[in-house]
């Protein structure tokens, strides 16, 4: 049986890339054989390997370990260890979406789109309020835009909706594509941001507590008008020191939660020790933002912040582990995918300009799973 010459450097490069050295030994019992170049694995052996190492199998037969970099940057919180060694999930899902991005930029500029507007339409100088308020203008939301909401769950649907009808490509996901034993380290990354003037593309983790899904989008909205695409981890709300991680933070909070109507709200509610759940019910938003919010205005300190924080985000992420995956899979896919991409996909697929192999690989779907989503959506793919 023929075998395969395969750097001992890389198949380590490998394990210690996807994290599964020390669980991956039962399945190959020739593995340390090969990192000790004593054997070399069949073509067989290496397409599994690669599989359960989520590597491209091209990268075997590389003479050296690559170097791999997210083609945006990643503003890290705390430290820059995801930042420099991304993931195969987090880089995955950027090649997905980057994917996604320039098949509907092509879409557009064929269907004589013209460039928007609003992209990379204010300076990092420009104050958070301004910003904030250019914002709600494009989506045609007043200030007092949740009030009407329910909950702010349906306030962070409703958002994505209007973010959709201006042009934004929105997805969220808390696993890779449709694979649930994959699941996205929020831990690594929040969400992400691909800038494009054709069709930007936001891209939410959904394996996050949804109160800190609003924040995210706010901020990646924020990096829309900045006209700067990047990953970012947004641990505890805080962003990293990058001049454009500051912005978009105090863009995204004004946004949400307005100085001046938080500040005239601030002094009738201040001793109630269910404040922030107040404020929340107030401005549709979770109460972690609200907390968020009153420490950046220093109406609260440090340690009052993060003593409800904690009490709290713990909560959050077990719901939204919990949820992720289930429920209606063709509803599922409204966030993983996203509605206006779905549609324009279909649609070409159906009238012939887009070959249904390439329509099931933007779209993760395929055959009769691709042809029942599409009627979800009201369209017939097959004739």
């Amino acid at each position: 049986m023929a075998r395969v010459a395969v750097n001992p450097e890389v198949i380590r490069w490998a394990l210690q890339r996807a994290d599964v050295a020390e669980t991956i030994e039962k399945k190959f019992p020739k593995l340390i054989s090969w990192m000790k170049n004593e054997t070399q694995p069949t073509l067989r052996q290496l397409e599994q390997l690669a599989k359960a190492t989520s590597t491209p199998l091209g990268f075997f037969f590389l003479s050296k370990p690559p170097q791999i970099q997210l083609p945006i940057p990643h503003y890290r919180t705390i430290d820059d260890t995801y930042a420099s060694k991304p993931s195969p999930d987090l880089l995955e899902t950027v090649q997905m979406m980057q994917r996604r991005q320039a098949w509907m930029r092509e879409y557009l500029l064929d269907m004589g789109q013209e460039p928007l507007s609003y992209v990379g339409s204010c300076q990092l100088t420009d104050k958070p309020k301004d910003v904030a308020q250019k914002i709600r203008k494009t989506l045609e939301i007043g200030n007092g835009w949740a009030a009407d909401c329910n909950s702010w769950q349906e306030a962070l649907r409703m958002l994505m909706t209007k973010i959709e009808n201006i042009g934004v490509l929105v997805a969220r996901n808390g696993i890779v594509g449709n694979n649930t034993h994959r699941k996205l380290d929020v831990n690594e990354f929040r969400g992400f941001v691909l800038v494009d003037e054709y069709a930007p593309l936001i891209f939410i983790n959904g394996a996050d507590g949804k109160a800190a899904q609003m924040f995210t989008i706010a901020h990646e909205l924020a990096h829309i008008w900045f006209g700067a695409s990047a990953a970012f981890d947004l641990s505890n709300l805080q962003p990293s020191n990058e001049a454009i991680e500051q912005a978009c933070n105090q863009t995204a909070a004004e946004f949400l939660v307005p100085e001046d109507e938080l500040r005239s709200v601030w002094g009738s509610i201040n001793n109630d020790p269910d404040r922030f759940n107040l404020l929340a019910k107030h401005f549709k938003v979770s109460s972690i933002v609200t907390a968020r919010r009153a420490l950046d205005l220093m109406l609260i300190t440090r340690d009052e912040f993060f003593d409800f924080y904690n009490a709290w985000v713990e909560i959050e992420r077990k719901q939204a582990q919990d949820g992720e995956g289930r429920g209606n899979f063709y509803s599922n896919q409204h966030f993983r995918i996203g509605r206006r991409f779905a549609e324009a996909v279909f649609r070409s697929a159906k009238e012939g300009r887009l070959q249904y192999n390439e329509a099931y690989r933007l779209t993760g779907l395929k055959g009769n799973t691709f042809s029942e989503y599409a009627k979800h959506l009201g369209i017939e793919v097959y004739s």
